[in-house]
């Protein structure tokens, strides 16, 4: 397990940018934490780190956007609304994690039997009005 706190989101997202370039071709990164607690933050400096230079935004409505730049593509969910496996169906969940790009997905907790085994799970625990503790880990060290 890695953690990694935080005390700003420009720390947040210039540690994300970082982390991204450690991470396998088709990684699906699950992100556990309330609201407010830093998961876009988090994902906008995946993009980065993945050379994607879009704006990234909450996908709480559409839930998913899709980023591309070079070939790199990364699905970004948002988990929040969704209630049973019916639902997770009709998001393209499944097709996205077995297409090879980067999946990022927040409120994981809301799909955590359907996250693959091999997922980076990062579990977000706020600290204070900035301050964010990132324990990044596999799904077994969450169970």
């Amino acid at each position: 397990m890695q953690i990694y706190r935080s005390d700003s989101r420009e720390d947040t997202v210039s540690f994300a940018a970082e982390f991204a370039k450690t991470l396998p071709k088709g990684a699906v990164i699950a992100f556990l934490g309330g609201m407010g607690a830093g998961k876009t933050a988090f994902v906008t400096g995946l993009a980065l780190g993945l050379g994607i230079k879009d704006d990234v935004s909450s996908p709480t409505f559409a839930i998913c956007n899709r980023y591309e730049t070079d070939g790199r593509v990364l699905y970004h969910f948002d988990m929040y609304r969704v209630n049973g496996w019916d639902d997770l169906y009709t998001t393209g969940y499944f097709d996205c994690i077995e297409s090879g790009a980067y999946v990022a997905v927040e409120w994981a907790e809301n799909i955590f039997g359907a996250l693959p085994d091999d997922c980076v799970v990062i579990d977000i625990k706020k600290l204070s009005d900035n301050g964010r503790e990132f324990r990044i880990c596999n799904k077994e060290e969450i169970k």
